[in-house]
């Protein structure tokens, strides 16, 4: 969704303490002080480099790590890729462009008249999360499968066509999941059209529901009476890829599509469903009137697991990992072969979560590939909330029904309620309200996990929860990284944590608007993954509403940078066009081409005059075709080498 501020859920008002709150009146002094100063006081002298991306990496490595080489772009406006000397970035799979579905390819019509049945088989809107998925092995050839957030109405309409049946269908076929064959001809990476391979997921596509919610009396509607087919997946935003093969796409502001009317419950609310719908969908498909229906509601906010190589498969809701308003998820594997993945939730103050498997993964064999063989692997296992203490640990609290306050008394009866209600079960836990956050990336090498802040300037506003140690600056507008390591392996009951960074510019007057980056400053980080080297790519996403003004006033437009932890070293790498987001980042496994998404160009502050005047703000990529258009963009070097050398 738009991460306009004055939009973003802040539906966390349980009374559980914030660090802040705990800690003791001398402790909290250091958070009000400069960045390194504070990390000196919680950590000591030994670790007070680690503030910054520091000066060595978190597993003590010299400065003699991977180096990033490449000549830094400066900030820019441009409504334009740009992409360092001895880089070509090309646009490839723009929004309305058909995937591939055999005999079922319209063209895009830069009117917006394509029809939802053509919106249904051709690339939907707003690309972000997104992995590449190699065939045979190949770093020419593969499957790119990619996530769609959100419409934006006034573009995929035109003017007064978003309120009606047709509309509303068109809409709901623009959101989900993209599955196309793409390969690398001649230097160019084009699709491969028609792929038996092509597939569209959308908010009407059937999902089966797997996990300790699967039939559970509050999944079942009128719709369906048993709870195990959810028609619809939707504002899916970051991604996964996990080690049999299989990718995981998150239900990130799923609230937001629903119409809850004037009398919403407080479990309702909790969950920020809004008295009416962003949307027009509760007017032409009654799912999604929550005052009828209130049991849909339940059936969104899931990790999704999607088999992109066998194209008869279903796609799966795995429950077992909680309902949230997940940004994505993302696995690593204990060193005895099970699977852990960690998720955190896209708005204020709400938490970080891990999944720890109880079965190990299971090899490809007996005719089974991969994915077929780990098909219920993420149905059984523990879930787990982050708690982030002020002397730099922190403890995962199990999210398991009769297991401290999650009992019947509490309103608990079952597993299925706990995860089906994880925000409130996670209250009663006491996990730390986090600053939005985002993507998580795992360095396999060090085994330290990174995670995203990107935000939030109700930090410390009146009746909000104030800085922590953790999320240590009121008015947050800038964001940060967070990361950790976990005591033993990566099932560990207990961590230890310090940032990365905090975001921001030196040049501002403010000093919890300066951040402490090393190199070229930025805000609100966002995506976020390393490279086969050990490279960290972060991405952006300030909002239409701050960009290039007040203290974003240098930033300019939303960018890539690298980063390398060992050194310190923080690098602007690629900035996108006006008002867009940079999200998704993946590589070919000779690291020879990256792919990423460009997300809203053009957005603006509302939808008001889009239906209209499209190319107010940005007609990027196509000027001549009227229309803004997310696409995915290739990346490569000249001399064909690997990305960031």
């Amino acid at each position: 969704m738009p991460k306009d501020f004055t939009e973003m859920e802040n539906s966390n008002r349980s009374a559980n303490p914030s660090i802040h709150e705990v800690s003791d009146p001398a402790r909290r002094l250091w958070l009000r002080g400069t960045a390194g100063a504070a990390v000196a006081a919680v950590f000591g002298p030994s670790l007070a480099g680690l503030a910054g991306c520091a000066a060595t990496g978190p597993s003590g490595l010299a400065a003699s790590g991977p180096r990033l080489g490449f000549q830094s772009v400066p900030p820019s406006r441009a409504d334009a890729i740009v992409v360092p000397p001895g880089y070509v970035a090309a646009v490839l799979a723009p929004w309305g462009e058909p995937i591939g579905v055999p005999g079922r390819m319209p063209p895009w019509r830069s009117d917006a008249s394509h029809s939802a049945d053509d919106q249904a088989v051709q690339m939907g809107m707003h690309h972000d999360g997104l992995h590449f998925f190699p065939i045979e092995g190949s770093s020419t050839r593969g499957l790119l499968v990619m996530n769609h957030e959100y419409t934006d109405e006034g573009l995929l309409h035109g003017p007064g066509k978003a309120d009606s049946p047709e509309g509303v269908r068109k809409s709901q076929a623009a959101h989900g999941v993209s599955v196309i064959e793409v390969a690398l001809r001649n230097g160019q990476w084009d699709m491969v059209r028609p792929s038996p391979l092509a597939r569209r997921f959308t908010a009407y596509s059937p999902f089966r529901v797997e996990g300790p919610a699967a039939g559970h009396a509050l999944m079942r509607t009128a719709f369906d009476p048993e709870g195990r087919t959810v028609l619809g997946t939707l504002n899916n935003c970051a991604s996964g890829r996990t080690p049999w093969g299989t990718y995981l796409s998150g239900e990130e502001n799923f609230a937001f599509y629903f119409s809850g009317g004037d009398n919403t419950t407080k479990d309702q609310a909790r969950w920020g469903l809004p008295r009416k719908a962003f949307y027009a969908w509760p007017n032409h498909d009654a799912r999604f009137d929550a005052t009828r229906h209130p049991n849909e509601f339940h059936r969104f906010g899931w990790v999704v697991e999607i088999d992109p190589m066998d194209p008869t498969s279903t796609p799966v809701k795995r429950t077992a990992l909680g309902r949230a308003a997940h940004e994505g998820a993302w696995v690593a594997v204990t060193k005895d072969g099970r699977a852990v993945v960690y998720s955190g939730e896209d708005a204020r103050f709400e938490y970080i979560y891990k999944f720890v498997s109880r079965d190990r993964i299971a090899p490809a064999g007996n005719g089974l590939t991969a994915a077929q063989a780990n098909r219920e692997l993420l149905d059984h296992g523990t879930l787990y909330v982050a708690r982030f203490d002020a002397d730099g640990t922190g403890r995962w609290l199990p999210l398991v029904h009769g297991q401290g306050p999650l009992t019947a008394a509490n309103g608990f009866a079952d597993q299925g309620e706990v995860v089906i209600r994880t925000r409130q079960a996670s209250d009663l836990l006491g996990a730390t309200k986090m600053d939005r956050p985002e993507w998580i990336a795992i360095d396999h090498h060090s085994r330290w996990v990174y995670c995203t802040l990107t935000n939030n300037t109700q930090r410390g506003q009146p009746d909000k929860p104030g800085p922590d140690a953790a999320n240590p600056r009121a008015n947050n507008a800038m964001g940060q990284i967070i990361r950790w390591q976990e005591d033993g392996d990566f099932d560990g009951a207990t961590m230890r944590w310090n940032h990365l960074l905090l975001a921001g510019d030196p040049g501002n007057t403010r000093p919890d608007a300066r951040g402490n980056v090393q190199g070229d400053f930025f805000g609100c980080p966002d995506g976020l993954a390393f490279d086969s080297r050990g490279v960290l790519w972060i991405q952006t996403d300030a909002h239409a509403t701050q960009m290039n003004k007040g203290e974003f006033e240098r930033i300019g437009n939303n960018q890539m940078l690298a980063c390398d932890v060992a050194t310190g070293e923080v690098r602007r790498f690629l900035t996108g066009p006006v008002n867009c987001e940079i999200t998704g980042v993946a590589l070919t496994p000779d690291q020879s081409t990256m792919f990423i998404n460009v997300q809203h160009p053009g957005e603006t502050p509302s939808d008001i005059s889009r239906a209209d005047a499209p190319q107010l703000y940005s007609s990027w990529p196509d000027k001549a075709h009227g229309r803004p258009r997310s696409a995915t963009v290739v990346i490569r070097r000249q001399d064909g080498g690997a990305i960031g050398t």
